[in-house]
């Protein structure tokens, strides 16, 4: 294949077209009129390029600015729902008489929910749209952590947490795709990186909403605010979010064309009068749910995948050890409930800054070199805080630098999976990658959990998960990519 470009003469001008071609195109065409020439222009360049040509090409749009800041609100309320437990797990684990293993299940069965909504709900979208897997996924969430505010057992929980956690995790993947594919080349990392920090925001304002919902309303007023507001989103999702010009191209749904159009006047670009002749695009409809998985693992992208796959494993642990026990851990150290939730609060602002420090930073030099250099930087800060003198103003520093180096590397992960793969995987991929790899938010917390039963302390907790942390990042730079 060769990417190329001819020119096309109409009247007294020359058009400049792109062409992805394997045979010889004459330099210059006569063409009679402007529609015939955007005709033929149709005829012989990729769906691809055209979708490159139509994001990367011109100014940004406002309605890809709304499409970004839309899936990064809708991961802030992820962020919030899924994080509240941290928050309010001193209160529930006294009401239930739950023992620390146990309120370790609770935290891990909704980061199983998320790890199966990753691998099995997200991939879905492949087939029936990025839109609508969205808007089906806000309304998984926000009924379930309705129900959740008035659970009174054991199971109860870990049910309604499961559940919660399998749309959250389904909505991750897909934004992070929906705003990749929204984004021109040059600020794509940056993109999912602003999405991604949606997350560490809904989290980081659990604890200032907690202090003002939870004196009055106890613990289930956190999941009555989180679930309205998530269904209020639901609503708003399916106003305002479009269809990926990418799947609607090349997977053709029900009058694609149009819908197709509608996107193209709110970017302020052409229209088309056809949609583009794509080789194999009745391959590309038919391809199966386990055809598109099976292509993950195939000598092309084997290497790349399992890569993925094991970094993802080893951060995620660290990470949801951190965001589901800090609260509890510094309340169990002798800092008192305020200072734990100052310290959730600080590690999810430093995520935030560490987040859109990566984006920027992505932008000038390769990826996986600053994923590296920020996972192995944090697993220093996590052995840092373990020796620090158990100084109230240290330890809360310490985690908030260790915040920003932390989750400002693992968001790199997900920009890296969203570059890694083409159009027709990069759903199943991304959520894949984030699926298998939140088996370790899985394992994480559930083991913090045990050892926290078994009389080891805050320091020995950091101490041990600072290890996984660091050998994710010596695996990460093995991705080389830029």
């Amino acid at each position: 294949m060769r990417n190329d470009t001819f020119e096309v003469q109409s009247g007294n001008k020359f058009i400049r077209i792109g062409v992805e071609d394997s045979t010889d195109v004459p330099r210059t065409l006569l063409c009679g009129d402007v529609r015939r020439c955007a005709d033929l222009r149709l005829e012989t360049m990729s769906s691809a390029t055209l979708v490159a040509d139509v994001i990367d090409n011109g100014k940004v749009s406002a309605q890809q600015l709304l499409v970004v800041g839309l899936c990064m609100f809708f991961n802030m309320l992820d962020g919030f729902d899924i994080t509240a437990m941290a928050i309010v797990a001193g209160q529930v684990s006294s009401e239930l008489a739950l023992s620390p293993d146990r309120l370790g299940w609770i935290f891990s069965f909704a980061l199983a929910g998320m790890m199966a909504g990753a691998m099995f709900l997200a991939p879905v979208s492949d087939i029936i749209g990025r839109r609508s897997l969205i808007i089906i996924s806000v309304t998984l969430v926000g009924v379930s952590v309705l129900f959740t505010a008035n659970a009174t057992t054991l199971v109860e929980f870990m049910l309604l947490r499961f559940v919660s956690g399998v749309g959250a995790g389904a909505m991750l993947a897909c934004q992070a795709t929906l705003a990749a594919e929204y984004s021109p080349e040059k600020y794509r990392a940056f993109s999912v990186a602003a999405v991604t920090s949606g997350y560490p925001l809904g989290a980081m304002m659990t604890s200032v909403i907690a202090a003002w919902l939870m004196p009055e309303y106890g613990w289930r007023g956190m999941f009555w605010f989180g679930g309205g507001l998530t269904l209020v989103m639901g609503f708003v999702a399916w106003l305002l979010i479009p269809e990926s010009l990418k799947y609607l191209i090349e997977r053709r749904p029900a009058n694609a064309l149009e819908r197709a159009n509608k996107i193209l006047l709110k970017l302020k670009k052409d229209t088309l009068s056809d949609l583009p002749q794509v080789e194999a695009i009745e391959k590309k409809q038919k391809a199966s749910f386990a055809a598109t998985l099976l292509k993950l693992l195939s000598k092309r992208h084997r290497g790349v995948t399992l890569t993925l796959w094991a970094t993802f494993f080893l951060c995620f642990a660290t990470l949801y050890f951190l965001m589901s026990w800090i609260p509890k851990l510094m309340e169990d150290a002798g800092y008192g409930v305020h200072v734990g939730r100052q310290a959730f609060f600080l590690f999810n602002l430093g995520g935030v800054i560490g987040i859109y420090l990566l984006g920027i930073l992505s932008t000038r030099w390769k990826l996986t070199s600053l994923v590296f250099l920020l996972l192995f930087s944090s697993a220093i800060g996590m052995v840092v805080f373990a020796m620090a003198p158990k100084q109230r103003e240290i330890l809360l520093i310490i985690i908030f630098v260790v915040g920003v180096l932390q989750q400002g590397g693992f968001t790199g992960l997900y920009g890296a999976a969203a570059k890694a793969y083409p159009t027709e995987i990069r759903s199943t991929g991304i959520g894949w990658s984030i699926g298998l790899g939140r088996s370790g938010a899985v394992i994480g917390p559930a083991l913090a959990g045990y050892l926290i039963a078994a009389g080891l302390d805050m320091s020995a907790n950091f101490y041990i998960f600072a290890v996984p942390m660091a050998v994710g990042g010596l695996i990460a730079y093995r991705l080389h990519i830029r």
